[in-house]
């Protein structure tokens, strides 16, 4: 079967199951690292002096930032459904990891116990850079809806392992070893749920007519990153002796130039990841003080973020509430920056339902100012380009991350640091 594109409207067929296939593998994409987050009650309770949540995620996010980087840089020439493939199967053997490690152990701490740990949270961070910088790329270049989709279950993915997380704590507290067993049975979930994610993704979305109609447009346009999903959905690609013939007509912008004529909503991502991580969540895990809901605060605080994070996310898919303005967008972000004196006051001087109501607040604006940017910045170039320009806003986002990161230990100066 050959490519013929040219001219034709892009088919719906699909369209409904392919939403959904991008909003599960959205959920995969975060999944086995929201775990450990959601989890941090039993690390805390494993590994009570070395900070376990402030740890793991410095360790994870240099090695989501530094190979994302380096694969946004080798773009043009990256296997697409290889990164996908890879970056599945890691999370998958990761979450298996983690729980032989607990099993052999026997639920013990200790800095060995800690440090395999870290190891696994490195290997997520290397699982992440193949999935989400090759995913957003990949939905870039398909339908809007495709990448709100993803983005979606990104945020579900946080929602969904809360939610496991206050039922397998409530189901286990009362018995004995109960933090424990819980935290197995959420592992072994995670497990399933991320091999799930790379069946769908070897066998189902490439077969999607909608899907293999716009990685054929995208061949079309000039596009090699797309050439291994088109085979593995039986479409030949013809594209090397048509760029030979009129190389002219495959000319793209370099990543530099897409940069430059985006450096706004570059700067849109970069700003709001800076801002969440370096309050969520380690801030919320650690420096809240105590409070009447105990043990359960940290987690309800975390849930409540990830609610707000996801209920975000679907308010752009209203047009009336869709922010378009690149100019109000910068104005937002920037806005956001009062979370931190906000955050600050309430945590010394105001009570949970306040900190509550802040955390929601912070979930659902990064929610949704994170799918105006990524469904905006896409249009109006070729399929190459928004693969390559998806790829850029993941490298700031993930820069984001992990300057977040690094920020959210200013907390504790002042706490015996």
């Amino acid at each position: 079967m050959s490519m013929e594109v040219a001219g034709a409207e892009a088919p719906v067929k699909g369209k409904f199951l392919g939403i959904l296939v991008c909003w599960l593998l959205g959920n995969g994409s975060l999944f086995a690292w929201n775990s450990i987050l959601t989890i941090e009650d039993y690390y805390s309770h494993l590994f009570p002096d070395y900070h376990p949540t402030r740890v793991l995620t410095l360790v994870y996010q240099p090695f989501a930032f530094g190979i994302t980087l380096i694969m946004t840089y080798y773009e043009a020439k990256m296997n697409t459904r290889l990164r996908n493939l890879a970056g599945f199967s890691l999370f998958f053997l990761g979450s298996f990891a983690l729980i032989i490690l607990d099993v052999a152990t026997k639920g013990h701490g200790g800095l060995g116990v800690f440090v395999g740990v870290c190891i696994i949270s490195a290997i997520f961070g290397t699982a992440d850079a193949n999935c989400q910088g090759a995913l957003v790329g990949d939905l870039s270049l398909m339908c809007p809806q495709f990448i709100q989709s993803f983005m979606a279950g990104l945020a579900a993915s946080g929602v969904l392992t809360s939610a496991l997380r206050l039922v397998t704590k409530a189901a286990f507290e009362s018995s004995k070893d109960g933090l424990r067993i819980g935290a197995i049975l959420f592992f072994s979930i995670t497990c399933m749920f991320e091999l799930v994610c790379l069946l769908l993704y070897t066998f189902v979305f490439g077969k999607l007519p909608i899907v293999k109609y716009y990685r054929a447009k995208a061949a079309a346009e000039g596009s090699k990153t797309v050439a291994s999903d088109l085979a593995a959905a039986g479409i030949i690609s013809e594209q090397q002796g048509q760029m030979e013939e009129d190389p002219e007509k495959y000319k793209r912008l370099t990543t530099k130039e897409l940069l430059m004529q985006n450096i706004d909503y570059a700067l849109d991502i970069y700003l709001i990841y800076v801002l969440t991580l370096s309050i969520f969540p380690g801030f919320l895990s650690e420096d809240t003080g105590a409070h009447s809901l105990g043990t359960w605060y940290a987690l309800v605080l975390i849930a409540m973020y990830n609610v707000w994070d996801l209920i975000g996310r679907y308010v752009p898919l209203i047009p009336c509430l869709k922010l378009t303005s690149r100019k109000g967008t910068l104005a937002a972000v920037l806005a956001r920056f009062l979370f931190i004196p906000a955050f600050y006051f309430t945590a010394k001087y105001g009570d949970q339902g306040y900190m509550i109501f802040l955390t929601s607040f912070l979930g659902l604006t990064n929610g949704y100012l994170t799918v105006c940017v990524l469904m905006e910045a896409p249009k109006g170039y070729k399929g190459p380009e928004q693969n390559a320009l998806g790829n850029v806003l993941v490298v700031c986002l993930l820069g984001g991350l992990f300057s977040g990161v690094v920020l959210d230990w200013l907390w504790l100066i002042g706490k015996g640091w």
